[in-house]
């Protein structure tokens, strides 16, 4: 990994810092729904998602034609722990399959025409395991920000985030917990296939990581616990949101690791979330808690829970969708069709 250096101080400033949305934009975008040949709302969230696009990209025609995925991994200690049905091993094994186009994500991103990155977090040395210390210090959960920040490249329609790392939804599951209280059963799900005595020994080891950093848990410091109980790619993916919405880019989540991430903005702030929308609903149980907690509907539910921004790419079609019917459709007036009578 090769980052400039951050701090926290650094990055709460930015979050004091976010620009808003383009409101000129978006009124445009639901003036001229108005006047589309359809009845009002009849298309309904891809009318949201039209304004909403308009409002991040500041453009009352919004396009998405240059989509990227970003996939940060991480490695993790607690994975130690044997909380995953698979070998900490796999993280890095996973990563060259990716870069060798033998992945979901790689279809996925070839079959919507999209850019993907994937951006490796100092693979060789895992974060601490949680259950003893923090995962991290303050200095590399900063430094693991301003990498993600740097997938927010100009020129980008939509940014689309995802994440791969043995034991992450153990870190996803205890992050979640730390942000908006509960104990490892309501956090907890199988991950890559854990269920009986090792779904047991997940949520014993969640609760152990929870009762370990009580205090921070008290001081209820969004970014002081993403350090404690995260990860790298965790980190990463909370930089590229903030960054996105520096660049006005559109953010699109993936599932329960990538909300997660996200979730420690939305503790920090109840806007930084207002340019992402949650791609679908994991099939993790504790994602839909999440998604409650940060108030996301998701776009989509296909009983996924692979990760890799699996999810987020799926659901560039429908944005695209969404664009080209506010694009492209004719208005009654240019179509010759009676409107609505009033």
């Amino acid at each position: 990994m090769n980052a400039p250096t951050a701090t926290f101080d650094e990055m709460r400033r930015i979050l004091r810092e976010l620009p808003g949305p383009d409101l000129a934009a978006q009124t445009e975008v639901v003036r001229r729904q108005t006047e589309l040949t359809k009845p009002p709302g009849s298309l309904g969230r891809l009318e949201e998602i039209a304004g909403w696009l308009a409002a991040w990209q500041g453009r009352a025609h919004p396009r998405v034609e240059r989509p990227r995925i970003a996939v940060f991994a991480g490695t993790h200690g607690v994975a130690q722990r044997g909380v995953s049905a698979y070998p900490p091993e796999v993280t890095q094994q996973m990563v060259k399959n990716f870069l060798n186009g033998g992945a979901a994500i790689n279809q996925l991103a070839a079959a919507i025409d999209a850019d993907l990155r994937i951006y490796e977090l100092d693979l060789d040395h895992p974060t601490d395991d949680f259950t003893q210390g923090p995962a991290m210090s303050e200095a590399r959960a900063a430094n693991a920000m301003a990498y993600g920040m740097m997938a927010a490249e100009p020129g980008i329609d939509v940014l689309c985030l995802g994440e791969m790392g043995i034991a992450n939804t153990t870190a996803a599951a205890t992050l979640s917990a730390a942000l908006f209280g509960g104990s490892g059963a309501d956090w907890a799900g199988p991950g890559t296939g854990v269920a009986g005595k090792a779904l047991a020994h997940k949520i014993a080891v969640i609760d152990e990581a929870l009762a370990h950093h009580k205090d921070a848990l008290a001081a209820r410091d969004p970014l002081a616990l993403l350090a404690a109980v995260g990860g790298e790619e965790f980190a990463a993916v909370a930089g590229a949101i903030v960054a996105a919405r520096m660049a006005r880019i559109p953010v699109l989540l993936d599932g329960y690791a990538c909300t997660a991430a996200a979730a420690v903005l939305y503790a920090a702030d109840r806007r930084a979330l207002d340019h992402c929308l949650v791609a679908h609903r994991s099939a993790e149980p504790g994602h839909t808690r999440l998604l409650a907690a940060i108030n996301q509907q998701p776009l989509l539910d296909l009983n996924m829970r692979l990760g890799e921004a699996s999810g987020a790419a799926l659901a560039v079609p429908i944005l695209k969708a969404a664009a080209a019917c506010h694009n492209g459709m004719a208005t009654f007036a240019e179509a010759g069709v009676s409107s609505k009578e009033t």
